[in-house]
């Protein structure tokens, strides 16, 4: 069976799962798990995505994210291989650390949000990583515990869950306890946990394609909701395309790109691709990373070939160069 698409757009709730390689451990102590975190924490300070729920268990994890400043797949790219890196490193291991790709599945908010707060967080119980509520009340690796007040996590988003069991803090947490209470009997929720491993990187326009071939798209396995919900995530998805296209109003490619910018700041291209990293030419690199990835939603290894670094500095320099995005966006038009 062919891999569907990703479905993404900017503030979109998604439910990540992801597992070891082999259903091998992917944490297998508290220095993993508190990196793992931090990780999850400088995402949420940086806008890149909004965390509502989530749970460590020793062979995979579970995220309620909302995404924000970037797509999904890169926010997870950064998250994912990044984690990975360093763990291999601390365990002499090599190879891949995860399962294929993760899984994402795009979630109506108002059905399904604290559906999926409940059933993230029971997680560690249903796991045994705790044996009783009050254990999983200060559990340190999983969101349920901001949301009763035993852990502050500054990072989560816990009041957008909290608002919707009340407007005074204390009965909201109260409710929200006993709501997570009322779930322990229902077991392992399949319908939760419905659809495929997303593994392609065709992107927006592949999402067109749906309408072609199917019979029905109402119960696409890569979205939790109704029908109306879904044919509505699928419209804006295309209506997003366009956008992107628009937006774009014509294919560049690594070399024109610094070619414009290098021209727009009175540079060569070969200072810009050269050795060293002077002050000047490295705000120029960011601000041509920023484009690229950010704006343009090109691969950070192709630019990373060109201007002679590694992936992960061009990831970091479009980051850095978004200080400055109106700047970089205004010499393009974008």
């Amino acid at each position: 069976m062919p891999r569907g698409p990703r479905l993404d757009a900017p503030g979109v709730l998604h439910h990540v799962m992801a597992r070891g390689l082999d259903r091998q451990l992917i944490f297998r102590d508290d220095h993993d798990r508190d990196d793992f975190v931090a990780r999850l924490a400088g995402l949420a300070e940086t806008g890149a995505i909004g965390i509502y729920a989530w749970a460590l268990l020793p062979n995979h994890f579970h995220l309620l994210v909302r995404t924000g400043k970037r797509p999904l797949a890169r926010v997870m790219r950064s998250l994912l291989t990044g984690y990975a890196g360093v763990f291999n490193r601390r365990h002499r291991r090599s190879g891949h650390l995860f399962q294929n790709r993760y899984k994402s599945i795009v979630v109506e908010e108002e059905s399904y949000l604290l559906e999926l707060v409940r059933y993230l967080h029971l997680n560690p119980l249903r796991a045994a990583a705790v044996t009783s509520l009050h254990d999983l009340d200060r559990y340190p690796y999983s969101g349920h515990a901001a949301l009763v007040g035993t852990r502050e996590f500054r990072w989560q988003a816990t009041q957008e869950v909290l608002g919707r069991f009340g407007a005074k803090v204390a009965d909201a947490k109260r409710k929200y306890r006993a709501f997570v209470a009322e779930g322990r009997m229902q077991g392992r929720r399949p319908e939760l946990m419905g659809g495929g491993l997303i593994r392609s990187a065709g992107g927006w326009a592949a999402v067109r394609e749906l309408r072609h071939g199917r019979e029905s798209y109402a119960s696409d396995e890569r979205i939790l909701g109704g029908t109306d919900f879904v044919l509505s995530v699928l419209k804006e998805l295309e209506k997003h395309e366009v956008h992107r296209r628009s937006r774009r109003g014509r294919d560049l490619d690594t070399v024109s790109l610094i070619e414009q910018i290098a021209k727009a700041e009175g540079m060569t291209p070969d200072r810009i691709r050269g050795a060293g990293h002077p002050r000047d030419v490295s705000r120029v690199r960011e601000g041509i990373a920023y484009l690229w990835v950010e704006c343009l939603g090109g691969s950070g290894r192709a630019l990373a070939r060109e201007l002679g670094l590694r992936p992960e500095s061009v990831n970091r320099a479009a980051r850095r160069g978004q200080a400055q995005s109106e700047y970089w966006r205004k010499i393009l038009g974008i």
